[in-house]
């Protein structure tokens, strides 16, 4: 068999890989773009697949293509989607800013396998052509943007679901501490009591929030550019085309996918996936504060603060033996300063759409689609490995309770601010608690200082009882 066949396209011939279901194109494109290593993402490139199958089944119904190439096509793209032609899409992200170069490799893909399917050679384009059959009605410039709202849609469904289970597990930890008394810290420094079920409510508000955010990006997400065609007015397709193929879209995902509103601003425009990157990195931030507070929380375990008591996973030190370190917590805030790289560089994409087209698209996609899935898997693994194993240490909560100089503080409504402070110093100085100082100095007595020093009190608002 020969290493390579001849290929021809608009500019000549071009040497392909024998083996090879991409063309000319691609071939060009793997060429011109050796430049990261960077693939564009395998649920992009099935979102390609899924909008060419539906394409030719519409296509077929509007009597613009022969059913016998129709059926070659949709086999050959649900093919793709299954995962069977994965090493036949090379291209690297760093390509034409329109992303035509990835449309091609689909086209050309499928066009290929479903040449191959009725019986003709690879490299053929016959009776399948990439152009005249695989991307009838379709151009790489509404193709792509709206491949990239059905990515991110799609796999923001299952960030969705790990967030809701991390949700679920901060809230049952809150309940689960809910009597446990320990040191609020305000500037790193002691502060009131609270408790550190109260802690851990916020982080599940945190993430009830950031799954609200996520979830209200949806409706512009669901906007595709299908029959805008070059710059939105659909030359060169069906004026059924694009509402027929989206209805089988929605269908197939159950999403409520829906024609673009204005196809000329979906074409020239990102601004939808710039808004839910906005809510990723607004949820990165949320859990990065998490992140840390945890591993602030369980520092030491005997010289720092080692309130909570993490699963130990594995060994942290090379070179001193026992030590265990927050691994995962770690990992989570790698994970969210990654993020809110991507976001940074999808926005500067976002702005990069001179006229008719953004000339950023597969930068947005790659960022916005693997962001996503890197969030939901290191939502799941911070949930699994980490939150749902988090033990209380109640003792060291109560130590640091009567230790802290904050317990003077229901002492300025007895005797006023400044002594209450003259207190806290003096407790500080002596390296005494506040309850001894206020009963050596007849402050209190014994039974006031039990009453009015009980951190339990300190819960709530003066004259709620809590």
């Amino acid at each position: 068999m020969a290493e390579y066949r001849i290929e021809k396209d608009t500019m000549g011939e071009v040497k392909v890989p024998s083996w090879a279901y991409w063309g000319a194109q691609t071939q060009r494109a793997i060429e011109n773009f050796p430049i990261s290593g960077w693939r564009i993402p395998k649920r992009m490139i099935y979102s390609i697949a899924l909008i060419k199958r539906y394409a030719a089944e519409v296509n077929v119904k509007l009597g613009l293509i022969d059913k016998k190439i129709g059926d070659a096509i949709i086999q050959a793209a649900e093919e793709v989607m299954e995962g069977k032609f994965d090493e036949h899409f090379p291209l690297d992200v760093f390509q034409t800013g329109s992303g035509t170069s990835t449309n091609m490799n689909v086209n050309e893909v499928i066009a290929n396998r479903a040449n191959e399917i009725l019986g003709y050679p690879l490299g053929s384009k016959k009776p399948v052509h990439p152009n005249d059959h695989v991307n009838r009605g379709q151009s790489s410039n509404d193709v792509i943007p709206s491949a990239i709202h059905i990515s991110v849609r799609i796999e923001a469904e299952n960030l969705i679901n790990s967030l809701e289970e991390l949700y679920k597990a901060f809230v049952h930890k809150s309940e689960e501490f809910k009597d446990i008394v320990k040191i609020g810290r305000t500037h790193l420094q002691d502060a009131v009591p609270m408790t550190l079920g109260q802690e851990f409510s916020a982080f599940a508000t945190q993430i009830k929030h950031g799954i609200n955010r996520i979830k209200n990006t949806f409706y512009h997400l669901e906007e595709l550019a299908l029959g805008g065609t070059a710059v939105g007015t659909g030359l060169n397709t069906h004026k059924d085309f694009a509402s027929e193929v989206i209805k089988r879209i929605a269908e197939r995902t159950r999403i409520p996918f829906r024609e673009a509103e204005n196809k000329f601003e979906a074409l020239s425009t990102k601004d939808a996936i710039v808004e839910y990157m906005g809510a990723l990195n607004t949820l990165a931030v949320s859990l990065m504060k998490i992140g840390n507070d945890i591993r602030l929380l369980s520092s030491g375990p005997r010289t720092a603060i080692a309130e909570i008591i993490l699963p130990s996973l594995q060994p942290g030190s090379s070179i001193m033996p026992g030590k265990v370190n927050p691994v995962i917590p770690e990992m989570l805030i790698q994970v969210a300063a990654h993020i809110m790289g991507s976001n940074l560089a999808v926005a500067i994409g976002g702005q990069n759409a001179p006229l008719q087209l953004n000339i950023m698209k597969p930068l947005i996609g790659y960022h916005s689609i693997t962001s996503t899935v890197i969030l939901s898997n290191a939502i799941k693994t911070f949930t699994n490995k980490c939150v749902i194993g988090i033990k209380a240490n109640r003792e060291r909560c109560e130590e640091l309770v009567e230790w802290s100089m904050a317990l003077v503080t229901p002492l300025a409504l007895k005797i006023g601010y400044d002594k209450a402070a003259e207190v806290a110093y003096k407790a500080y100085k002596e390296k005494k608690t506040v309850r001894q100082v206020v009963i050596e100095e007849g402050i209190l007595s014994e039974e006031e200082a039990e009453r009015v020093l009980d951190p339990k009190n300190m819960l709530g608002p003066y004259g709620t009882g809590k």
